[in-house]
């Protein structure tokens, strides 16, 4: 997953080389949850919890009006559940196919599609006693809590462009990969967030 996420940035670069395209920043904050399931126990979906989402992005040219919308994004993902916050940071790599009508004096941007993230940073934390207790969620040491690195999902973002490139927007993902690095009894996780973003694009 590594080598898959040092390509895709490697493309990004060669993509911005050409005229053609147009690159930019974006940030905002970042809601996010977990929804868990195992056997005989319906869904639990955790409280959000407040993270960021910021990085940079290139929207490619395939005909009028339409792009294929790329970046790479740290993705800060997570939830609380039950005294214990889960607080996840994911590299995150989105592929949305962009559909951009000019709308008064700036641009509509709507898009779908999928994404690939990979874990670089993860804890699970919460309070035994008077003692904070913190695990790395995505080693041995969570145990059965441990989760994979990689997660894949579907995503979604929708804003508006400004002619002196200011680009206001929002964002959601839902992951449909399950994260559970230990699936027995039917276990499952899957991350979902949405969010607001701000950004310049050049």
């Amino acid at each position: 997953m590594k080598k898959v996420l040092l390509a895709a940035a490697g493309l990004l670069i060669a993509c911005v080389s050409f005229g053609q395209t147009k690159w930019g920043i974006v940030a905002g904050p970042q809601f996010s949850s977990y929804t868990t399931k195992a056997d005989n126990v319906s869904k639990k979906t955790s409280d959000l919890f407040t993270n960021v989402r910021a990085g940079i992005t290139v929207d490619i040219p395939l005909a009028e009006e339409f792009y294929v919308g790329t970046g790479l994004l740290y993705s800060g993902k997570g939830g609380k559940d039950d005294g214990v916050k889960t607080n996840l940071s994911y590299l995150q790599v989105p592929v949305n196919f962009l559909f951009k009508p000019e709308v008064g004096t700036g641009k509509l941007n709507l898009g779908v599609g999928p994404y690939l993230a990979y874990g670089v940073a993860g804890k699970h934390k919460t309070t035994v006693g008077n003692a904070d207790v913190s695990v790395k969620a995505f080693d041995d040491e969570a145990g059965v809590a441990r989760l994979k690195r990689f997660d894949a999902g579907m995503g979604i973002v929708a804003g508006y462009e400004l002619p002196v490139g200011l680009y206001l927007g929002l964002n959601a993902d839902l992951g449909l990969i399950n994260a559970y690095d230990n699936t027995d009894n039917g276990r499952s996780w899957h991350n979902t967030s949405f969010g607001v973003s701000v950004g310049y694009k050049f």
